[in-house]
């Protein structure tokens, strides 16, 4: 054993190393910063193989490439929507208040501005599931889906089922699931699709089995476009528990929009740019692909936001939304983690007067997170925000709304992993109508919700606040 020492100063480099590099050369958060280097310092070894599964950056290459004329199509688009917001030239339908919001999103993601869009809402799986199947049903061109989670289990036979029968028929058929989200999916039941024509792929995939050096950047994304005229986009992932045939979970609430309008091209764009980084056939211009159909009056941008990103889009869009509250904000999420920027918005915004209320759920599916939202629940009751747990069953729902006049749905939560680790896209809403309705569900939610006190809170047992410390700790890395 006299190696032992050796062995032991050899490891104390090693971590003190890598702890440079992450302090020198990563150029991460602060407070990610002092977790990993935490980890390092207790967890020598393990802290290791910890930090090259889950704590690496993206490298520095573009991930997501597109064809030279959609990229040129994209980019004068978004440069004429500029310009005419700099020269006050840009006609808005509604909410021209706005612009600073609009000019945001269109700078730092080329999310174009579309003003012609109806839009369904749906806070119910068995009602987004069966629109989603009729609209499936109804496909001439092509079917593209992008899911997070897809399970073998009847939901995902039924979708499965009708992706084969529409293969047969000659539909184009494109499915691209996350490989972690979707690593229960059996090889058989890829065969069955493949062999029927349906096209597969799986983001970020093991090269080596069981083990994945790019495990915490995953795909979150939910997406469907069908005929490049119909998009899905928000929280429901495809499996019987979004529909609420969870024992452990419940009814599950959600919030997923059906959009017509030119809104679902920039869906369509964003489909294309995660399809083309995972296949090696990728898919290139063409028309019918942007065959969307100009509906109604509705004011959407499709954002984007991801590790490979220099700006942090949906929270930037977040934080700004906050900020321009005069009587409220309403907000929901299942996972409730904000860093320090989106805490201070919406700590101001609560202590400048405006009604802050805050949903989360009343039971964990990662105890962890759970944990750490509780604790950040605290300062929101301190600022005087009101605080409501969801009782139904599972809360999983995405949503911001803002003084009844703008709004966000989409796949992002309220925590640190879905600004800066995870792949995701929201769509911001500019319409009365629409925020209106979100408001409503929110109010229904209420009913079906218990508050928060700070007297309750302070009621917490003893081994309650030590999990809500710990996991606080390790927030910044959840």
């Amino acid at each position: 054993m006299e190696f032992m020492p050796y062995l032991l100063f050899a490891i104390i480099l090693f971590n003190i190393a890598l702890g440079i590099s992450i302090v020198f050369l990563e150029r991460k958060d602060a407070t990610a910063t002092w977790a990993w280097l935490m980890v390092l310092l207790f967890i020598p070894i393990a802290g290791f193989f910890l930090y090259l599964i889950f704590g690496r950056r993206l490298s520095g290459k573009r991930i997501f490439t597109w064809d030279a004329k959609s990229k040129l199509g994209v980019k004068k688009t978004v440069q004429s929507q500029l310009r005419a917001i700099e020269n006050n030239q840009f006609v808005f339908n509604e909410l021209e208040e706005y612009k600073d919001l609009y000019y945001l999103h269109l700078r730092n993601d080329d999310a174009i501005l579309t003003q012609n869009n109806a839009i369904d809402i749906f806070v119910d799986g068995k009602e987004k599931f069966k629109s989603l199947l009729d609209d499936m049903e109804r496909a001439k061109d092509h079917i593209h889906l992008l899911y997070y989670i897809i399970r073998h289990d009847e939901l995902g036979l039924q979708i499965a089922n009708m992706l084969l029968k529409k293969a047969k028929e000659g539909v184009e058929v494109r499915v691209l699931y996350d490989a972690l989200g979707t690593r229960s999916l059996r090889p058989k039941y890829m065969k069955v699709l493949r062999k029927a024509g349906v096209q597969l792929e799986a983001f970020f995939p093991s090269l080596i089995p069981k083990i994945n050096f790019k495990l915490n950047y995953r795909n979150h994304r939910k997406l469907a476009i069908i005929d490049g005229k119909v998009g899905y986009i928000g929280g429901f992932n495809i499996g019987d528990e979004y529909l609420g045939k969870s024992k452990k979970f419940g009814y599950w609430r959600d919030t997923h929009l059906r959009i017509i309008g030119d809104a679902v091209q920039s869906m369509q764009t964003r489909f294309i740019l995660d399809w083309n980084q995972a296949s090696k056939q990728d898919i290139h211009y063409d028309k019918r692909y942007y065959a969307s159909v100009p509906k109604g009056k509705a004011g959407v941008q499709i954002v984007s936001s991801g590790p490979d990103s220099n700006w942090e889009q949906i929270k930037n869009g977040y934080i700004k939304m906050i900020l321009s509250a005069k009587e409220y904000v309403y907000i929901q999420t299942p996972y409730f983690i904000p860093d320090e920027s989106l805490r201070d918005a919406i700590r101001i915004a609560a202590l400048s007067g405006v009604k802050v209320k805050i949903m989360i759920p009343n039971k964990p599916d990662h105890p962890f997170v759970y944990w750490a939202t509780l604790s950040y629940v605290g300062d929101m009751l301190q600022a005087g925000a009101e605080v409501y747990i969801y009782q139904k069953g599972f809360l999983h729902s995405k949503t911001i709304v803002v003084d009844g006049k703008i709004a966000s749905v989409g796949t992002a939560n309220i925590d640190v992993r879905s600004f800066r680790l995870n792949f995701e896209v929201n769509a911001f809403l500019y319409d009365r109508t629409l925020a209106a309705k979100l408001v409503e569900a929110f109010h229904e939610d209420v009913g079906n919700s218990t508050q928060m006190t700070s007297k309750l809170y302070n009621k917490r047992s003893f081994g309650i606040r030590i999990k809500e410390s710990v996991s606080r700790l390790l927030s910044p890395i959840l």
